[in-house]
């Protein structure tokens, strides 16, 4: 099982996500950075993008290679953590009932709502004066 490699996207806001996962020792790179290099000191969205792999214990067996590009951090952590959920499950069926449990296999479809015309953003109004 040397060459065989998994491959998986994840979509969160305008972020998406794709992942490639090939045996390994467990290392996870998320655009040629390692995943304290990518985010940073925001441990927030790091534990976000990795919640999936806490679940499952075969991740020390596979190296996660994950390209993430559009929309923001926030975006990109939710992006990584859907294509990581759906690639551990192409390699392990049995972990399907707690990654659902936990709500790592569902897209989240929550969108920007648009701009309208006549308002300064989407709801907000331009402030009132009644003299």
């Amino acid at each position: 099982m040397s060459n065989v490699s998994y491959l998986s996207a994840g979509r969160r806001k305008n972020a998406i996500a794709r992942t490639r996962v090939v045996s390994g020792n467990g290392k996870i790179i998320i655009n040629n950075k390692t995943v304290d290099e990518y985010f940073g000191g925001l441990a927030r969205l790091k534990k976000i993008a990795l919640k999936p792999l806490g679940i499952w214990e075969g991740v020390k067996n596979y190296d996660f290679f994950v390209n993430v590009n559009g929309g923001g951090v926030s975006g990109q952590a939710g992006a990584i953590s859907h294509s990581i959920a759906r690639t551990i499950l192409e390699l392990n069926e049995t972990s399907k009932v707690a990654l659902k449990k936990e709500g790592l296999l569902t897209r989240d479809s929550r969108m920007v709502e648009r701009k309208k015309p006549g308002r300064p953003k989407a709801r907000k109004r331009f402030q009132f004066s009644k003299r």
